[in-house]
């Protein structure tokens, strides 16, 4: 595991202080001088590699001018065996570094030597973190929120597993309360007006009005014919919820494995209600003096916890005042537990039964209120909700054809499901369109997602690898097969092109760093496009067929390179990396 670029900046801080100690032993510096700064890769690399701060951050301490801490720096430095070449200070006190040729040598070396482990980064340290997405109600298809949830979660996961974490997939099912009650009645009035006529039963106002509930209705009557008729409603309810998940759910399974997602663990919310688990959950808040009777029901003192939580966080009551918190009912006056009850006895059986480290929710955008209520409970079921469950909101998708938003699917003319996208647009292009920032609407145009042209993104980052295998295979077929490492002069590779390309190849550690940092995976999407910009133009400059001996054996170990870092990038989001196209 290496990040060559963390690395580096590493190397400076060590240069910079073993300066200073020598500086201020020689009395340029004043005695013990310990120099604390940033290292940064400037945008505008004409001057250096890499700039730090350390003299102006110590210049207060020092009590001596940046410019001047700079110098008796760049005076006591030892370059030597460093993966630096030179040395200078700019403008008032930063000082700038040159990479050397054995840096460039050694990012080479890290992607060889790594193969298909090459990214990987150690912040983790083998926690155990569950990423818990799309868990959409099994009541009808998976719209475009699941869609884009399902790639977000997915690249999401894939991320956290390369930045050290030990990382499991899980698909909550809700297939309890209120909303499959109203499934079962959905479907019972449609079974009954195929048999009695639509006159003959009103169809409820709030049920799910779908033709996928026509089907299962005509389905079930199929196969039960009229027998179900007359039987009570409870009967008939429990038959019909329990034939429409038996349906539904695999219809689920399925289409998400068409789009390259697959889950440890598809979680049912009905047995934590069976196995008893809700109760227990509840009693344990009651025993903790969060919970009291009004109107029949039981509540959660929501409001009470959340400001506790906001005081400690230095909020005055005033500020508290202005959010109008409100609490929660656990049970109704009918004895059933609430969804929320369910939500908080779920994310303790993650942190406390199975003992998961972080848990990490993907959300749509409108249940950003429930977030700070959840961690609440969860922190006073004193699970550290706070620290422990990070909940990440993603932001409407818009299917654009022609400039205009799409509301209909352009084959079936029905509303457009995830199995609708996917009959028509590729599931590469769709896994990466999905794959951008989340707290940011996605515009998927859907044209621009089937062209096989540059100006798709995902075509542009397939087609740069497709190139290098052709290139790779036709060298071969020439006798210039790609050379082992050390049987390349990395040295050669001066080419402001190739720098630019190696020092790209170099940035996939940091991205996979910051991208789990910020539960970000669209930043791999933004990298592998600029590691095939990059490739293109260094191909555009820099000739490989006919290169000098040693030039054309170190081009083509390079360009091959990018081929096992596309690959990488490519299928840390599960996209394909095609070898021809």
């Amino acid at each position: 595991m290496s990040n060559m670029i963390e690395k580096a900046r590493e190397s400076i801080n060590g240069l910079l202080n073993a300066a200073a100690a020598k500086a201020a032993a020689n009395g340029q510096l004043p005695a013990g001088a310990v120099l604390r700064g940033t290292v940064e890769i400037p945008k505008d690399t004409a001057n250096g590699d890499y700039a730090a701060n350390h003299a102006m951050a110590g210049a207060k301490a020092l009590r001596m001018a940046p410019r001047k801490i700079a110098e008796a720096l760049i005076a006591n430095i030892d370059l030597g065996g460093s993966w630096f070449s030179s040395v200078e200070v700019a403008g008032p006190g930063f000082i700038n570094f040159r990479l050397a040729d054995s840096w460039y040598a050694d990012v080479l070396k890290d992607v060889v030597s790594e193969g298909e482990d090459y990214g990987r980064v150690d912040v983790g340290h083998g926690r155990k973190l569950m990423v818990e997405f799309v868990s959409a109600n099994p009541t009808g298809p998976m719209h475009m929120g699941n869609a884009r949830g399902g790639v977000l979660g997915d690249a999401l996961a894939s991320v956290l597993d390369r930045a050290g974490y030990k990382v499991w997939r899980e698909f909550y099912v809700n297939d309890a309360g209120n909303q499959i009650e109203k499934f079962a009645t959905s479907i019972d009035a449609r079974y009954r007006q195929l048999i009695l006529g639509e006159e003959a039963v009103a169809f409820p106002e709030d049920g799910y009005h779908g033709d996928d509930i026509k089907e299962l209705a005509r389905l079930f009557r199929e196969e039960n014919g009229d027998a179900y008729l007359d039987k009570p409603e409870a009967e008939r309810h429990k038959a019909m919820a329990d034939f429409g998940l038996q349906r539904n759910i695999p219809k689920m399974q399925s289409d998400l494995l068409r789009y390259g997602v697959s889950y440890d663990k598809w979680f049912f919310e009905s047995e934590l209600h069976n196995t008893g688990y809700v109760r227990e959950t509840v009693q344990a808040l009651t025993d903790r003096g969060y919970t009291y009777e009004k109107d029949g029901a039981l509540w959660l003192a929501t409001s009470r916890i959340l400001a506790g939580n906001l005081r400690r966080a230095g909020k005055t009551q005033e500020d508290i005042d202005k959010l109008d918190l409100k609490d929660d009912v656990l049970c109704r006056a009918n004895g059933f537990y609430t969804y929320f009850a369910a939500d908080i006895a779920y994310h303790r059986n993650k942190l406390e039964k199975r003992g998961f480290d972080i848990a990490v929710n993907v959300w749509g955008a409108d249940h950003h209120g429930h977030v700070a209520r959840l961690k609440g409970a969860l922190d006073a079921l004193g699970l550290d909700g706070e620290h422990r469950l990070d909940i990440v909101l993603m932001q409407l998708v818009k299917l654009m054809s022609n400039g205009q938003e799409v509301r209909m699917s352009k084959r079936t003319g029905k509303a457009i499901s995830l199995t609708n996208l996917l009959d028509d647009i590729p599931v590469d292009s769709a896994r990466y369109f999905f794959n951008s920032r989340p707290e940011t609407p996605v515009l998927f145009d859907l044209e621009l997602a089937e062209r096989q042209d540059n100006e798709n993104p995902v075509y542009y980052v397939q087609y740069a690898h497709a190139r290098i295998c052709t290139l790779v295979s036709a060298l071969a077929a020439e006798g210039h097969a790609v050379p082992a490492l050390d049987a390349v002069d990395a040295s050669v590779l001066t080419d402001p092109s190739e720098r630019e390309l190696i020092k790209q190849l170099a940035g996939l550690p940091e991205e996979i760093r910051l991208a789990a940092r910020d539960y970000d995976p669209s930043r791999i999407n933004k990298y592998v496009s600029e590691l095939a910009a990059r490739f293109h133009r260094f191909y555009t400059v820099c000739r490989i067929k006919d290169a000098q001996p040693g030039v054309l054996e170190a081009r083509l170990l390079l360009a091959d390179c990018v081929r096992r870092v596309i690959a990488v990038s490519l299928g840390i989001i599960g996209v394909s990396a095609p070898e021809k196209m």
